[in-house]
C-alpha cells in the first residue's frame, strides 16, 4: 500500500460535528429533516447521529420536534474558556518555576471552595504530593490561607464553619482562634506561609491574585531546608502576582 497523502479522518465524527454546527445555527431549534438537508446527510444517518448526540447530552429535542444544543456543550464551552484563560498566564507561572526552582501553583475561590486551577512543575521541581485535597486543607496551606486572609470576615467564617481544621501534620494549626490570628496578621503580609503544616518537609509561600472579581492565590513550595529563601521568594511573588492578575483580567 502506498503512503497516504493526509491524516486518517473519521467520517462519522466529521458528520456529527457538521450536525452540531447546523443545530447551533437555529436558536429556536430545527427538525431532523431540515438539519439533514442543510448538512447534506441521508435522513437515516442524521437521525442516528442526533439520537447519539441527544443520549450524551450534546443536543436536546424540543417538544415540537426541533433540536437545540444540549447542556453538555455548555460545560465544554466553560472548560474551554478556562483553558484559554490559563494558557495566558501559564508562561508567567513557568517563568516563576524556572527562576525560583520551585513548582508554581494557582488557585481560585469558587462556589465557596478553594480549588487548584493550575500547577506548573517539572522533573527538577516536583509538586507537593496532594495527599489531601485543597478543598479540605485550606487552613493548612499557604495558598488556602492567602485566600482566607483576603475574604471578608463573613465569607471567611462561612468557609471555616463548613471545613474541619484537620490535623494533617504536627505543625498544623487546628485552633480556630489561633488560625484567625495568624491569617489576620501574617508577618510577611500580604504573603502567607505554610511551614510544614500541609506536608512534613515542605514549606510554601503564597500571595493573592484576582480573575476579575474572583479571588485566588499564587504560590510556590520548597523543601524545608531552603526556607531561608522565603523573604526572597516573597519579593519575587508579589510582582509576578500582579502580572498574573493583569493577564487573568484581560480575558474577562
Amino acid at each position: 500500500m502506498g503512503a497516504q497523502d493526509g491524516p486518517t479522518l473519521i467520517g462519522s465524527v466529521q458528520r456529527a460535528f457538521r450536525l452540531l454546527e447546523a443545530v447551533s445555527a437555529h436558536a429556536n431549534g430545527a427538525p431532523a429533516k431540515q438539519l439533514a438537508r442543510e448538512t447534506q446527510l441521508p435522513l437515516a444517518t442524521a437521525y442516528h447521529l442526533l439520537r447519539t448526540l441527544m443520549h450524551d447530552g450534546y443536543v436536546r429535542k424540543l417538544d415540537d420536534g426541533g433540536f437545540v444544543l444540549g447542556d453538555r456543550l455548555n460545560s465544554l464551552s466553560a472548560a474551554g474558556a478556562t483553558q484559554s484563560l490559563l494558557s495566558r498566564v501559564r508562561p508567567a507561572l513557568a517563568a516563576l518555576r524556572d527562576e525560583l526552582s520551585t513548582p508554581a501553583y494557582l488557585t481560585f475561590y469558587e462556589d465557596g471552595e478553594i480549588r487548584v486551577a493550575e500547577i506548573v512543575d517539572g522533573p527538577r521541581t516536583p509538586r507537593v504530593d496532594l495527599w489531601v485535597g485543597f478543598e479540605d486543607a485550606g487552613h493548612a496551606t499557604a495558598l488556602g490561607k492567602s485566600v482566607l486572609r483576603e475574604l471578608d470576615e463573613e465569607a471567611r467564617r462561612d468557609y471555616l464553619s463548613r471545613h474541619h481544621l484537620a490535623d494533617l501534620t504536627p505543625h498544623t494549626v487546628t485552633s480556630l482562634p489561633e488560625l484567625l490570628r495568624r491569617i489576620e496578621s501574617p508577618p510577611m503580609a500580604p504573603a502567607v506561609t505554610d511551614l510544614e503544616e500541609y506536608a512534613v518537609g515542605t514549606v510554601c509561600v503564597a500571595v493573592p491574585v484576582y480573575r476579575g472579581t474572583t479571588l485566588g492565590s499564587l504560590g510556590v513550595s520548597l523543601p524545608v531546608e531552603r526556607q531561608e529563601r522565603i523573604q526572597e521568594i516573597r519579593a519575587r511573588l508579589l510582582p509576578i502576582a500582579d502580572r498574573v492578575t493583569r493577564g487573568l483580567s484581560l480575558t474577562i
